[in-house]
């Protein structure tokens, strides 16, 4: 594409440079706000690059805390069962840089950390993060290289916490009806999503 800006240097024809607060605010460790803001999420995505170049990126979610700040610069989350794809775990193996985003239900800042990872099976972790008698499969262990809160302009934007924009139950289809359109099955989409409702009720930890 003749328009398309390859470079930064092109990327900077168009955008202004980031002031110096801006490039200040990343720091290299958790301070008192980044560990509270981990400590009451409840949700996050995770980014991590495939051995074919694509990106990827992984929700992850849990009870509040269910993140947790090992020391300064180190956190580990549970990984809990799933569809066995190990799309994050894998990457991480090959390539151990991840992006995080932290969402916090109601506020509109998120909290933006880049790090290094590792996934273990540490007896010592695999029993911090038991829950109701049942163990994690691994857990991923994230050393913070960069840290720092995003502004609030995209929550904003998408006005993402107000319960007035939730779609309507039936607005969209369900992951039942996806799948017997995509797979053309001959298996009613209530079958699937019975199914798909049982597993989540037995296997969500």
């Amino acid at each position: 594409m003749d328009d398309a800006l390859a470079d930064e240097k092109a990327l900077r024809q168009v955008y202004a440079e980031p002031s110096k607060q801006v490039i200040d605010k990343a720091f290299p460790f958790l301070d008192k706000h980044s560990r509270r803001f981990i400590e009451l999420s409840p949700f996050f995505c995770i980014g991590s690059s495939r051995p074919d170049g694509l990106g990827d990126v992984s929700p992850r979610g849990g009870e509040p805390g269910f993140v947790h700040v090992l020391d300064d610069v180190r956190l580990a989350f549970p990984d809990r069962p799933g569809n066995n794809r190990l799309d994050t775990l894998t990457n991480i193996t090959l390539n151990p840089a991840v992006g995080l985003l932290f969402f916090l239900p109601g506020v509109e800042e998120m909290l933006r950390l880049n790090g290094v990872a590792e996934v273990t099976t540490r007896e010592d972790l695999m029993e911090r993060f038991t829950h109701e008698g049942k163990r994690p499969r691994s857990v991923v262990v994230i050393e913070a290289k960069e840290v720092y809160f995003h502004c609030s302009k995209a929550l904003k934007r998408s006005d993402l916490w107000n319960p007035d924009k939730r779609l309507p139950k039936g607005g969209f289809p369900t992951l039942g009806q996806i799948a017997r359109d995509q797979f053309k099955t001959i298996i009613p989409a209530k079958v699937i999503d019975f199914a798909l409702g049982q597993d989540a009720k037995k296997n969500l930890y």
